[in-house]
């Protein structure tokens, strides 16, 4: 595929920006809105705690298994038709949810929604490595990257105001106009690119594969499916995982243009980047317990403790917007030893000290700052920064997954630890002590990457060649 020029006029930067802003944060508010309206759509639906917990999986799997073959699609034929085809496929499902007769129609029409989500991202963070220029994809990752903490920021208060005012139906029909929007304004400004006149066969078999492992590590780690139909299968899933990975391996390996590349795992630099992904997701998986440490240490009410959770998100933004304007100034590596290190240092705190109430507040709020930072922009950036053009989506698609697989592993590790002290205090304790070691761990990987200089030099050569 011809890659697009970098675009000088700053009011078509802007109006590009406002496409990639407001699709990502579209699907950033469904997931925001729909998480504390869990109770009320159980109800709604009349499934019980096992079968609403499969409309949460059925959206995170299918985000996970579309990501690699989404981006793949977007560097084959061009950023702009496949993101707003991934926007056009979030309002179907979106509409199906809200229009659904049955249950079973409502997780179809998650599970669609689910499958643009997992494009929506890769596509957007590759078109601002396409028209910015390098000194600027930091802070352009930075704010997409802010935009997720916004969504969380708001959007409990948003699903309180339409389930009091209005049906729960417009959890999802709320999504509409907005995709309405972005497609119009996308289709007048997300730039256009040609794709080759001759394009190598799409790699179905690593298609294939890839949906095979994701899915099977992913009920491997979460024991949905052992949980709705009262068989153990866990082991067999995860035997299923283990197989299917060397043999992905070999089809990626024979495949003319493969779904990953086993090129993106050929350089130090890229090869710490994802491992740092995995890092990053589990740091992300572990905020899901923070709430419950509230009502159990504080004594908080259930429907309060979110609020408790306001800090941390709001930490989480600003150091996401902060640090991905510092990008350039100080380097990537620098920035990611910071993130991990306040990551670390939550942690810590939370699990030595997290019955005292002021400091379970500057423990979130370090917790949320690292998280932030590390997810917010800056290891798209190495990525964006590392990968060549063609295959810009297909590297940011790799980023969602390695964030998405440490997510699941945090909350199934961290919730056996807490479940083997019967859920009391000791176990959030000892969950977040051991979640102290990952953050560590991600902290000396840090080391390994480029320094500013050699960073720099990188993107000096790059803008020459562009």
């Amino acid at each position: 595929m011809d890659t697009t020029a970098l675009i000088t006029d700053v009011k078509q930067r802007n109006r590009i920006l406002l496409v990639l802003f407001v699709g990502v944060f579209m699907a950033a508010l469904d997931v925001a809105i729909v998480a504390p309206a869990i109770p009320a759509l159980r109800i709604a639906l009349g499934v019980d705690n096992n079968q609403i917990a499969l409309f949460i999986i059925a959206y995170s799997l299918c985000a996970l298994i579309s990501t690699a073959p989404m981006a793949s699609l977007s560097d084959r034929y061009g950023r702009r038709p496949i993101y707003l085809l991934n926007i056009v496929l979030f309002a179907l499902g979106s509409l199906v949810v809200a229009l659904a007769p049955s249950y079973g129609f409502a997780l179809l029409g998650r599970a669609i929604q689910g499958i643009a989500a997992g494009g929506i991202t890769p596509a957007a963070s590759a078109v601002v490595g396409d028209v910015f220029p390098a000194e600027q994809r930091g802070k352009i990752l930075g704010l997409l990257g802010a935009t997720f903490g916004i969504a969380f920021l708001f959007g409990p208060l948003i699903a309180s105001i339409i389930l009091l005012a209005l049906s729960w139906q417009w959890l999802f029909l709320v999504n509409l106009p907005v995709a309405l929007l972005v497609i119009g304004l996308g289709a007048r400004n997300l730039p256009r690119s040609r794709p080759a006149s001759i394009l190598p066969p799409f790699d179905l078999g690593g298609t294939l594969l890839g949906f095979v492992l994701l899915t099977s590590l992913t009920l491997a780690i979460n024991r949905a499916v052992d949980q709705v139909l009262g068989v153990v299968l866990w082991p067999w899933f995860a035997l299923l995982a283990f197989v299917s990975l060397p043999v992905l391996i070999w089809i990626e390996r024979r495949a003319a243009q493969p779904i990953i590349p086993l090129s993106f795992f050929s350089t130090r630099q890229l090869k710490l980047t994802y491992l740092l992904c995995l890092g990053a997701g589990f740091a992300m998986g572990s905020v899901v317990f923070v709430t419950s440490i509230a009502v159990a240490a504080f004594a908080i009410p259930e429907q309060q403790a979110g609020f408790l959770m306001l800090p941390m998100v709001i930490c989480s933004s600003t150091a996401s917007v902060l640090f991905g304007r510092w990008l350039n100034r100080i380097g990537s590596r620098t920035v990611v030893l910071i993130g991990f290190g306040a990551v670390a240092g939550g942690s810590a705190l939370l699990g030595l000290a997290l019955d005292v109430f002021w400091l379970f507040l500057v423990a979130t709020m370090a917790l949320g700052a690292g998280i932030g930072t590390v997810v917010g922009g800056v290891l798209r950036y190495i990525v964006l920064n590392e990968a060549a053009p063609q295959q810009r989506s297909t590297g940011q698609g790799l980023v969602n997954v390695g964030i998405s697989i440490g997510n699941l592993l945090a909350v199934a590790v961290l919730g056996a630890l807490i479940n083997s002290q019967s859920g009391g205090l000791s176990g959030f304790a000892l969950a977040y002590l051991v979640a102290t070691g990952p953050a560590l761990l991600m902290l000396l990987l840090s080391l390994g990457l480029k320094g500013r200089t050699r960073e720099q030099q990188s993107l000096a050569i790059e803008h020459a060649t562009m």
